[in-house]
């Protein structure tokens, strides 16, 4: 900081240490001082609009996500039947889904339970849009609007990132954490564009970093989308491969609904 002449701020500085459950109680804290005022360490802090706590949980970052979520849906509600469907979804698209992905790989490999307060949002968001009744199951209705749900969503966003990593897309400090695979032996695998995975020690946190998550779900992939060397073709080929194996068999809402009516009146 004072190599190129700029001052820390004492007073908004924050001090949050990383760290598993089970280690945080054995964790020696050394003294932090700024210009003589000592910095506290706090449970969370907030950096780039996302809320970081002391175990990477994001319970608080997702509970603000959902609490902002809904409110615009509240608002977007009242004055849903003077908008189009067109116009309502580029507002739900906007106002809601923009909250669900900002940031979203950083939740990769987290809970299920996590991932269900952010998909009652989008469901929530697509009844709004198809003006869908409650007790309507909401698969078919998420299929006929084509959108991924909130866990496929965060590992489009993670794979994304890996492919620009392999392609000198993404900076510098990505692309070094990706790693091709190299065999000691010629194998069948040596040319499937696969990346070496590192090893982990925590379940908690380590294995959801990027350099571990993301050769793991990149190797899940077929070769095909692997050997793609396009990124607009990657995504539009990426979606389809999460959206078919997520909604395979299953009808659209329009053709569920037509079902129903052929039934009805039989």
């Amino acid at each position: 900081m004072r190599n190129n002449f700029l001052k820390l701020n004492s007073d908004k500085t924050e001090l949050v240490i990383i760290t598993s459950k089970a280690s945080k109680h054995r964790l020696t804290i050394p003294e932090f001082n700024i210009d003589g005022i000592v910095i506290e360490p706090s449970y969370q802090t907030r950096n780039l609009g996302v809320i970081f706590d002391s175990n990477l949980t994001y319970e608080a970052h997702i509970n603000k996500v959902c609490k902002k979520a809904f409110l615009n849906i509240r608002n977007i509600s009242q004055v849903r039947r003077y908008l189009n469907t067109k116009t309502v979804t580029t507002i739900v698209q906007a106002c809601v889904l923009s909250h669900l992905d900002y940031c979203n790989a950083l939740l990769v490999g987290l809970p299920k339970h996590q991932f269900q307060k952010l998909q009652r949002v989008q469901n929530s968001a697509a009844r709004l849009i198809t003006r869908a009744k409650r007790c309507e199951h909401i698969t078919p209705i998420l299929k006929g609007l084509h959108w991924l749900k909130v866990e496929q969503r965060i590992r489009f966003k993670v794979l994304v990132l890996v492919f620009k990593a392999q392609h000198g897309l993404a900076p510098s400090y990505l692309e070094d954490l990706i790693i091709q695979y190299q065999s000691t032996r010629t194998l069948r695998s040596c040319d499937q564009s696969l990346l070496e995975v590192p090893p982990s020690r925590t379940i908690s946190y380590g294995d959801r970093c990027f350099a571990r998550a993301g050769p793991l779900l990149w190797n899940t992939l077929h070769k095909e989308l692997r050997m793609l060397s396009e990124l607009n073709s990657f995504k539009k080929h990426l979606k389809t491969h999460l959206f078919s194996k997520i909604y395979t068999a299953i009808p659209t809402v329009r053709a569920s609904r037509a079902h129903l009516s052929s039934q009805s009146g039989n």
